[in-house]
C-alpha cells in the first residue's frame, strides 16, 4: 500500500538569497525592511562538524531560531496579550546538552516518528530489524535518528515570509531502514505569526516514513512553571489505546466518557492524575489521537490557550494523527535556555503524525513509501492571542 498524503502546493514566488554571515540581532522589534534571516555559529560536535543557528524574524518581531543539528526549533519568541515577547518552546542554550541530554526538544524526528513494536516490521515479505532504544521498542528513528543528524541549510526570503530549507540524505540500511531516503523540510515563518513545516521525501527502495517535529511548548514562557493550566482542545473523537510499553493495541477506540477526551476545551491538569488505565500507563497523556479531519487535507487539529498570558497555539495539519504528550518524563534535572530547571509536566508536545506502529497494523493508515512516489505532508504552528 502507498502512503496517501495531501500534496503541498508550491509557492510560485522566487527565492531571494540571504547573506549567511549576518549576525543575529537583539530583542524583538518591528523590522523596517520586513522579514529577515541571520546566521551564527552555535557549536562544534565532537567529530568536528560545525553547527549553525539561523534566526528567522518576521515583520512583527516574532523570532524563530533553528539549528542545523537535528533541524531543532531552539527558540520561538511570540508576544502575549500585552505585546510582551517570550520564548515558548523548551530547549538548551548550548550544543552539548542537545547531544547528551535532550528528550527530543524541538527536533525533526524520523525516519519513523513515535514507536515501532519490538523494533521490527515486515514489508513485501521481508522482516527488518531496527534499534530498540525505548525499552523493547524502537522510538523516533533509533539511536541516531534525524534528531541527531546534521542538516544542510539554505535560507530564503519571500514577500511576507522568511524561511529555511533543510535537506538530509539517509543511506540505505541506516538504523536498519531499507532504501536511501532523501528528505527535505522547509520551515517558513510568516508575517501572521505562523511556522509552516513542509516535509517531503523520496526513496530508492520500498520503506516506511513518518516525520514530525517534536517541539515542547509552554505558552507562559519556557521555564515558567508547569503547563497544567493550559486549556487544550483536540479535534478527535477517537484514539489508539496502548499497552504497557505504550505500543498501540490495534484498536481504534472512542474518547467519549474517558478522561482523554479533549473535544471541548479542558485544562490539561484537570484529569491528568486519573486512575484511568491508559493515563496510568502513560504517566499522564502520551497518546495518539485519530483526527476527525483525517483525509481532508490541511485542517485544524488542536488549539491551546494559556489564560494568564493570553497566548494561543493552533496546530493545523494534513496528517491523520496527533500525539499529545504532557511532559511526563521531565524530572527537574534539565536546565533550559532560561537557566531554570524543567520539572515534570513543564512542557507539552502536539506531534502531527501517522499512527505509532502503523507498519504492524493493517487497519492503520499506511506509512509505506515506494520508489517513484513522493512523501509530502504539511503542519502549521499558528500563534495568536485571545
Amino acid at each position: 500500500m502507498r502512503v496517501v498524503l495531501v500534496a503541498v502546493v508550491a509557492l510560485a514566488l522566487s527565492l531571494v538569497a540571504v547573506p549567511p554571515a549576518q549576525a543575529a540581532g537583539g530583542g524583538p522589534s518591528i523590522t523596517k525592511n520586513g522579514p529577515s534571516v541571520t546566521k551564527k555559529r552555535f557549536g562544534i560536535l565532537p567529530n568536528g562538524k560545525k553547527i549553525d543557528i539561523y534566526t528567522l524574524r518576521n515583520s512583527g518581531g516574532m523570532r524563530v531560531k533553528i539549528l542545523t543539528y537535528g533541524g531543532i526549533l531552539q527558540s520561538i519568541e511570540v508576544p502575549d496579550i500585552r505585546d510582551r515577547f517570550a520564548n515558548v518552546t523548551l530547549g538548551f542554550d548550548n550544543l552539548s546538552d542537545y547531544v547528551k541530554k535532550s528528550p527530543y526538544f524541538g527536533c525533526i524526528t524520523g525516519r519513523y516518528a513515535n514507536r515501532v513494536a519490538k523494533g521490527r516490521f515486515t514489508l513485501d515479505g521481508r522482516t527488518y530489524r531496527l534499534a530498540t532504544n525505548d525499552g523493547p521498542n524502537h522510538l523516533h528513528g533509533g539511536t541516531k535518528g534525524f534528531d541527531k543528524r546534521v542538516w544542510k541549510a539554505d535560507p530564503f526570503k519571500r514577500r511576507g515570509s522568511v524561511g529555511l530549507t533543510l535537506t538530509h540524505t539517509s543511506p540505505n540500511g541506516e538504523e536498519g531502514y531499507p532504501g536511501t531516503l532523501r528528505t527535505k523540510v522547509v520551515y517558513t515563518l510568516t508575517d501572521d505569526n505562523q511556522i509552516r513545516m513542509d516535509y517531503s521525501a523520496t526513496t530508492s527502495r520500498p520503506t516506511i516514513v513518518n516525520l514530525t517535529n517534536h517541539a515542547y511548548f509552554n505558552l507562559r514562557g519556557e521555564g515558567n512553571g508547569r503547563i497544567l493550566g493550559h486549556e487544550l482542545q483536540i479535534n478527535a473523537s477517537r484514539y489508539t489505546p496502548v499497552d504497557k510499553t505504550l505500543i498501540p493495541t490495534g484498536k481504534i477506540a472512542r474518547l467519549g466518557g474517558t478522561p482523554l477526551d479533549f473535544r471541548e476545551p479542558t485544562a490539561i491538569g484537570d484529569r491528568i492524575d486519573s486512575k484511568n488505565q491508559q493515563i496510568v500507563r502513560g504517566g499522564g497523556y502520551d497518546h495518539n489521537y485519530v483526527l476527525d479531519s483525517r483525509g481532508r487535507g490541511l485542517a485544524p487539529a488542536a488549539r491551546v490557550v494559556e489564560p494568564e498570558s493570553g497566548r494561543v497555539l493552533e496546530v493545523i495539519t494534513d496528517q491523520p494523527g496527533l500525539q499529545f504528550y504532557s511532559g511526563n518524563f521531565l524530572d527537574g534535572t534539565l536546565r533550559g535556555t532560561s537557566g531554570r530547571l524543567y520539572p515534570k509536566r513543564s512542557g507539552f508536545a502536539l506531534e502531527s503524525q501517522h499512527f505509532p506502529d502503523s507498519p504492524n497494523h493493517e487497519n492503520f493508515p499506511s506509512t509505506v513509501l515506494r520508489p517513484g512516489d513522493v512523501y509530502r505532508t504539511t503542519t502549521i504552528y499558528a500563534f495568536s492571542t485571545v
